[in-house]
């Protein structure tokens, strides 16, 4: 094979999409490889209770910049979700209601002092694990990643319902358990919105594409010459000097001049690689990230005031929100740290969690998609665990000779979001064509 040859892009998310139209208006032939039978990845915009709801990434914002640069050159627009009124919050082991405004107030100092340090460790977001080796900046840097979320919440000078409420706070953030969740991946979102917690928060879960992320998916799918293979499942790569092969599942097999794999860090090893990646890849795969949470989506009888509800890591759902109005009914969002403390399909399990907050409601109907089930996914959102940042992201981020990794999980600044997929898809694609732009032709 020649370096003219295809690149192979395996998955058809955001950060596989984006790079096949990038290699290809660098004229690069593109096999676009996708193990489901869809596009979208950890989006995916599907009928459910009434209307297409989001089972995967939903939110966006100007503060993104990557993501917001493709909404503004495909002119997609936006719609907000519901401003919350009503607050409600559960804090040592009762429930409490109040306003919106009451709920923030209280989560505001722990939340404030959690990000004190964010633009002090991490200067700049877009290269949150680089400095200068051998200084002080470096050795604080390391110090501050074997924290945890928890661990820091620990040094906080709180009241016990604000260190619960903040503890809640960042279970869903991190779409898992704050003991193993990295301190400095919750700065790198604190430093991304200038270490503004409340901007943060808005830029996390406001905005939506009012038609999709499946529209702007497949806008920039459009705009590309990739040859599509849906239902397309890699089971092992094979790379060296000369190219090379990917393996699929009904035995076929694709050649190429390179390979950009889109796995999150969680699925990573569920792919055969010969010759096997740096220890450092091997051992980030084997350890996972920290996101092991569900989202479900619950049609409720009649209408609701738009509200916003929190409750504490050993509760099955750490937030509930109002999101849409269908035929006279409410369709609310819900975000858990832990995918196997609520079967989501089962509503009577579903309306007994949310009574917790609101005891009148009468759950219709329920809908959401199993992430950590899944094996493609098998996480939600990726979160680094504690010293990833520092000991794993740089070689993460590094490719092995015809080998590139592209995703939400390995981006420099939003990752995490599909801005931090995009953001990835387009630097790998750069990568991957100065690599081959580079190399001497070679043939086998």
């Amino acid at each position: 094979m020649s370096d003219s040859s295809p690149v192979i892009v395996v998955g058809a998310g955001f950060a596989g999409v984006t790079a096949a139209r990038e290699l290809t208006r660098r004229g690069r032939q593109v096999v676009l490889l996708e193990a489901r039978d869809r596009i979208g990845g950890r989006t995916y915009y599907a009928e459910k209770l009434g209307r297409r709801l989001e089972l995967g990434g939903t939110w966006v914002h100007w503060f993104q910049p990557h993501v917001w640069a493709e909404i503004s050159r495909y002119g997609a627009e936006l719609s907000r979700s519901p401003v919350p009124e009503k607050g409600y919050w559960i804090t040592g082991g009762r429930r409490h209601e109040g306003s919106a405004e009451e709920l923030l107030g209280l989560l505001d100092p722990g939340a404030t002092a959690l990000g004190e340090d964010s633009l002090r460790l991490i200067p700049r977001p877009y290269a949150p694990h680089e400095v200068e080796p051998g200084t002080a900046a470096e050795a604080e840097l390391i110090a501050a990643d074997k924290l945890t979320v928890a661990d820091k919440i620990a040094q906080l000078d709180l009241t016990d319902d604000q260190r619960e409420l903040l503890d809640a706070f960042w279970t869903l953030n991190f779409s898992g358990p704050t003991h193993t969740g990295g301190y400095l991946q919750a700065l790198r979102w604190h430093a991304l919105c200038g270490g503004d917690w409340n901007l943060m928060f808005e830029a996390c879960a406001t905005y939506r594409l009012k038609n999709g992320t499946a529209s702007l998916l497949q806008a920039i799918l459009d705009d590309s010459d990739a040859h599509l293979r849906l239902d397309a499942e890699v089971t092992g790569i094979d790379h060296d000097d000369a190219g090379v092969r990917v393996r699929l599942a009904d035995g076929s097999v694709v050649d190429g001049a390179a390979v950009v794999v889109t796995l999150p860090l969680n699925a990573l090893d569920s792919i055969a690689v010969t010759p096997t990646l740096h220890d450092v890849k091997q051992a980030a795969a084997q350890e996972g990230q920290t996101s092991q949470g569900v989202k479900v989506w619950a049609r409720v009888r009649g209408p609701v005031t738009p509200f916003a509800a929190l409750a504490p890591a050993d509760h099955p759902l750490q937030l509930a929100q109002l999101e849409y109005t269908v035929d006279g009914d409410s369709l609310i969002v819900c975000l858990g740290g832990d995918s196997t403390a609520l079967d989501f399909t089962d509503r009577g399990a579903v309306q007994d969690v949310l009574r917790a907050w609101i005891p009148d409601l009468e759950v219709v109907d329920v809908a959401g998609h199993d992430w950590v089930a899944d094996p493609y996914a098998r996480e939600t959102w990726p979160m680094q665990r504690a010293g990833q940042l520092t000991g794993a992201l740089a070689e993460l981020r590094r490719p092995e000779g015809r080998f590139f990794l592209a995703g939400s999980d390995y981006a420099r600044g939003w990752a995490g979001f599909i801005d931090g997929a995009i953001e990835s898809g387009l630097d790998v694609a750069r990568a991957v064509d100065e690599h081959l732009t580079s190399r001497p032709t070679t043939t086998t």
